[in-house]
């Protein structure tokens, strides 16, 4: 039996927690890694006043293992998946990716889970097969868990057979399958011919549907299932990708990354992305990210801060307007601290007391050039060193860069 965390008591006080966009002013208490209606005895007190407290952010759909694996290089739009697999074949021989792949999966995994963690990822849905790595105490951000899933159609190599799969998770329990990841043809036949099989239900979640038209649009909120986006990754492949307008206004849309091997840097630089396009709003993309995202893949207490949620936060300054701005936009150096489980594991040196109250050891880093405690759990050198942006610090060393830091900071 999992014992509650020491250290997992507190109150924030006098923030502005984010529910729907919408700011309430109140605080925040956490009881062994959950909210609470009542603040417990003793619980350490955080005075957040002039902070935005947002629910952790929710990646559907990541590939935890290939994140330090070099991207393909860039060339002519694939027609489809299946296209880009087959071209990325040579590139396994390439001595960067050899060299990536080489490392032990269990530091990939983990380095892929500490990447979306550093960008107020709290919880991950992971795409392929359960590593043991996953069942660590230790692991940076909770999975998605006790779900079924395929990896594509017409890939039957990899991964459980497609009909199988489906009919062996409950339905209350999300399916996930890669389809419509591509433009052509082939792509566009894929949500017939999922239909035709009979795994098109209310637990299946469609991971990117680029090649989805206006009656598979239909069908899949007609059945109540739903579809995973990945712009960056999208485009990146396919040169272009799904207007997401219709599935978001029906609660069927969820957003993921995709990993670094063909999406965005993590999941805050994929909503920037968004922005930019001018597809979707601030407050659409925190739904989508947190509430919309917890309810297509079943996960009972978290995209929200509710009594009785898991305590997963962002915490970011409030820079007035739109509260969901305050984090929608920003770069993962913004962010004054991320907790899991009412535990602070990442935030700005002033935080350093509520690590201490925690019982959280900390060590010195450096984050795109911004000064940060960082749980010492996920501090292991051979982790840091996969991801760029992140660098061990000396404390002594820390005076002299954080002018610097200090000058470049909004």
């Amino acid at each position: 039996m999992k014992l509650p965390l020491p250290g997992a008591n507190a109150s924030l006080c006098h923030a502005a927690i984010i529910a729907s966009g919408d700011a309430l002013h109140a605080s925040l208490h956490v009881s062994e890694g959950r909210v609470s209606a009542t603040p417990r005895a003793g619980a350490y007190r955080v005075d957040l006043r002039g902070h935005l407290v947002f629910p952790g952010l929710i990646n559907a759909h990541d590939h935890l293992h290939v994140n330090a694996v070099p991207p393909l290089r860039a060339g002519a739009p694939f027609p489809n998946s299946y296209a880009w697999i087959e071209a990325f074949q040579a590139h396994f021989h390439e001595p960067a990716v050899a060299a990536a792949l080489r490392l032990p999966k269990a530091l990939r995994m983990r380095h892929g889970a500490l990447k979306n963690l550093l960008a107020g990822v709290t919880c991950v849905a992971h795409h392929d097969p359960w590593h043991t790595a996953l069942d660590a105490a230790d692991f940076p951000v909770a999975l998605l868990r006790h779900f079924g899933w395929s990896y594509a159609l017409d890939w039957p190599d990899y991964g459980p057979p497609v009909r199988e799969s489906f009919l062996a998770t409950p339905a209350m329990r999300p399916w996930m399958i890669h389809l419509a990841e591509g433009t052509d043809e082939q792509a566009r036949a894929e949500l017939a011919t999922l239909d035709r099989l009979g795994c098109l239900a209310a637990n299946s979640v469609l991971i990117h549907g680029v090649g989805l038209g206006e009656r598979d649009i239909e069908r899949i909120i007609e059945v109540g299932a739903a579809v995973v986006w990945c712009p960056a990754s999208n485009r990146a492949l396919l040169g272009e990708t799904l207007d997401p307008r219709r599935l978001f206004a029906a609660g069927r849309l969820a957003l993921g990354s995709d990993s670094r091997l063909s999406g965005a840097r993590d999941l805050l630089e994929e909503i920037r992305g968004v922005l930019a396009q001018g597809d979707l709003a601030p407050r659409q993309l925190l739904a989508m990210a947190t509430a919309h995202a917890a309810t297509i893949l079943r996960l009972l207490g978290r995209g929200h801060l509710a009594p009785g949620a898991h305590a997963d936060m962002v915490i970011v300054e409030d820079r007035g307007g739109d509260p969901a701005s305050g984090l929608m936009g920003i770069g993962r150096d913004a962010i004054r601290a991320v907790v899991r489980d009412g535990m602070p594991r990442i935030a700005d040196e002033d935080f350093a007391e509520w690590f201490e109250a925690a019982g959280v050891e900390t060590v010195p880093v450096w984050l795109d050039g911004r000064r940060k405690l960082l749980d010492k759990a996920l501090a292991e050198p051979a982790l840091v060193a996969l991801e760029p942006g992140l660098e061990l610090a000396m404390p002594h060393a820390w005076h002299g860069r954080g002018a610097v830091a200090e000058a470049r900071a909004p």
